[in-house]
């Protein structure tokens, strides 16, 4: 039985004016337990991809579980392939391009460290936060 945090979340996610495979993304990442999804719109400001997915887990385990379930769904729902992937070997900061649209997953360390949401602090962001 889904949580009624889990519920919010997902009404909040439906309500965002951002792409189906983005949405995707923030739902295959939020059922592997993902922590402090945020979703940054770049698009306006940024030549590199229209929107990044951030989020860490609790372990390198739990990041390559993310990134596979992010491929899964894109692959099964979307029928997208990454375009490129970086870090998987050693999961501390992986990498998922699409084009349109990277997902970067990272440990909780080298999120603080490379502070991806500060270097695009003027990009639209959407958190998704289970707690």
């Amino acid at each position: 039985m889904e949580s009624e945090a889990y519920q919010a979340v997902l009404e909040d996610l439906k309500r965002r004016r951002i792409p189906a495979e983005v949405k995707n993304v923030v739902r295959a990442m939020l059922n592997k337990q993902a922590r402090d999804i945020v979703v940054l719109k770049i698009k306006d400001i940024s030549d590199v991809t229209d929107y990044m997915v951030i989020a860490h887990g609790n372990s390198t385990r739990q990041n390559l579980a993310m990134a596979d379930e992010v491929k899964r769904t894109l692959r099964r729902i979307h029928r997208l392939k990454a375009a490129n992937t970086e870090g998987e070997a050693a999961a501390e900061w992986i990498l998922l391009d699409y084009f349109d649209f990277v997902v970067h997953v990272f440990t909780a360390e080298n999120r603080r460290r490379f502070a991806l949401e500060k270097l695009w602090m003027d990009a639209k962001q959407y958190r998704f936060c289970l707690g």
